[in-house]
């Protein structure tokens, strides 16, 4: 997982020459063994849309007492024996075509926020946009840390964060399918 430490908000959609030659090296190159699981069916989707492509994803891992697996995605478990939480945050970067479907579809993106303005943020990070211009970003992270890719929360945060990572999924598994109609 690569970090979006270099959060910005969202940049004005640019014209881009080479966006077709972009998207299918970058398609080329992505394999669904290299997504977290729970979210192959959501990338490979965005993916299937002719003006976006995604750079990076993560599902959001919690890595706490016994579960020390960075990539773990089980749900956090119902006790009273866990204190803090280590979060790897969820996130999904797009490239987006300039042009009024990549438009609607950050419009519609940033709507994502809407879930929990408080802890989802649609972003440009710095860095990604240096690679590859018309990047965005969606990411799941207490608005105090947005410019972290790991964080410590305390364990009824993270089970806050939790259930908002599965409903930002869920609403972007809804989006893609009205921009897939």
């Amino acid at each position: 997982m690569a970090p979006l430490e270099t959060f910005a908000q969202p940049k004005e959609l640019v014209k881009n020459p080479d966006y077709i030659d972009q998207r299918r090296r970058t398609l080329k190159k992505l394999k669904s063994d290299m997504i977290d699981k729970p979210i192959v069916e959501v990338v490979n989707g965005f993916n299937n849309l002719s003006y976006c492509f995604t750079l990076q994803s993560c599902y959001g891992h919690f890595v706490y007492n016994s579960q020390k697996d960075p990539y773990n995605v089980y749900p956090l478990p119902v006790t009273d024996n866990i204190t803090t939480v280590e979060y790897r945050i969820a996130y999904i970067a797009f490239c987006i075509e300039y042009g009024e479907p990549g438009k609607n579809l950050i419009k519609d993106l940033n709507e994502v926020t809407t879930i929990d303005s408080e802890n989802i943020q649609f972003c440009s990070a710095s860095w990604f946009w240096n690679r590859q211009v018309n990047s965005y970003a969606l990411q799941v992270e207490p608005e105090r840390f947005k410019d972290k890719d790991t964080i410590v929360l305390d364990y009824k945060e993270a089970v806050h964060i939790e259930k908002v990572r599965n409903e930002f999924f869920r609403g972007l598994q809804k989006l893609l399918e009205e921009h897939s109609r």
